[in-house]
């Protein structure tokens, strides 16, 4: 019987620990945006629970959607078959929209759970939000339940890992080019795999370089869109229009692309401000909350080509077109964004 009160918002390491010592709590929630970490902790958590060769029998997965608490309650109260442990991972069931009654005999699971089973409910698709108002099952989830949001992970500790990545398959990563692997490639260790399947697979020397990168990777949007505000701010238009294309023909919509525009305008505002009133990198980093100090430092390298006026005027550009792009009908937009840089690019 579950009466144990769980840590409340137990994070990432208390699940770590918890496997490392072979004592994992009976009922997780398991959320967030990074599924690598979480995969491998349910995977790890399969390991440590079911034996080999009885997974058929004692691991189970259902799907949240249309689960009734009735077909749950017979999954996890279904006794180990040769084995001590069983292990139920349950995808995407919004306990929250449960019916009444089915939240009640969800509570009544909980409050009386065997303890040979450790059911892990995975939100994927659908979001992990908490309903306030529902006071009885958030105090059951309070009570009986650990919650782990596998968010992403601090620079420092993508740092180690991508060192130990490249190092398992016989290379090695300096910090400086891992930083820009992150700020090419986002800092989802997701996302981040397949990209260094290709580094590895291409990089002829030991050691992985920026050359490396840029040879095999595909940058997210938020790269792609720096790369072409700095065309823009070198006055390179061609070079930026190029860059537009290809965002084009990769089908992103150019109110998407036109957002992320927005937004690396108003970040090189700020650094453009920041170079105004002698501030550092560091400050810059803090706005806006970045993982490193590396895209600040690319920022500012950008700012030192355009003056504050520049700056404020391609902001206010950038949101008058966003709001005709929203609010005018038969609007060709992709010949707007043409336009929206050659003027940008004219002005510098």
């Amino acid at each position: 019987m579950a009466t144990k009160k769980a840590a409340k918002g137990a994070g990432f390491s208390e699940l770590r620990s918890a496997i490392k010592n072979g004592t994992p709590e009976n009922v997780y929630i398991f959320y967030g945006e990074e599924s690598y970490l979480r995969r491998r902790c349910l995977e790890e958590l399969k390991e440590l629970l079911i034996p080999a060769g009885f997974e058929e029998f004692n691991y189970h997965r259902l799907p949240g959607k249309g689960l009734s608490v009735q077909t749950l309650s017979e999954t996890v109260e279904a006794m180990p078959m040769m084995a001590q442990h069983t292990m139920a991972v349950v995808t995407d069931m919004d306990i929250f929209k449960l019916e009444e009654s089915q939240r009640a005999a969800l509570i009544d699971l909980l409050s009386d759970f065997p303890e040979y089973c450790t059911l892990v409910f995975v939100y994927d698709q659908v979001e992990y939000k908490r309903d306030g108002k529902m006071k009885k099952l958030i105090a059951a989830l309070d009570r009986y339940v650990t919650e782990v949001e596998f968010a992403r992970q601090e620079r420092e500790q993508l740092l180690r890992w991508l060192k130990r990545r490249f190092a398992a398959v016989g290379h090695d990563i300096d910090a400086d080019t891992a930083d820009h692997l992150l700020f090419t490639c986002g800092t989802l260790m997701t996302d981040l795999v397949p990209e260094i399947e290709k580094i590895v697979a291409y990089a002829k020397g030991r050691h992985v370089t920026i050359e490396d990168i840029h040879a095999v990777c595909e940058p997210i949007l938020d790269a792609r869109v720096f790369d072409m505000t700095n065309a823009i701010t070198a006055g390179k238009f061609d070079e930026a229009a190029h860059m537009l294309g290809e965002l084009l023909r990769m089908q992103t919509e150019p109110i998407a692309i036109l957002a992320a525009v927005g937004k690396e305008l108003r970040r090189l505002y700020t650094a453009r401000m920041a170079l105004d009133e002698g501030k550092d990198r560091f400050w810059l980093k803090s706005l806006w909350n970045m993982s490193s100090d590396y895209p600040a430092k690319l920022l500012l390298q950008a700012a030192g080509r355009v003056d504050h006026a520049w700056c404020a005027s391609a902001v206010k550009r950038c949101q008058i077109l966003d709001r005709r792009m929203k609010s005018e009908k038969n609007m060709d937009s992709e010949q707007e964004m043409k336009l929206f840089l050659m003027e940008l690019t004219g002005q510098k």
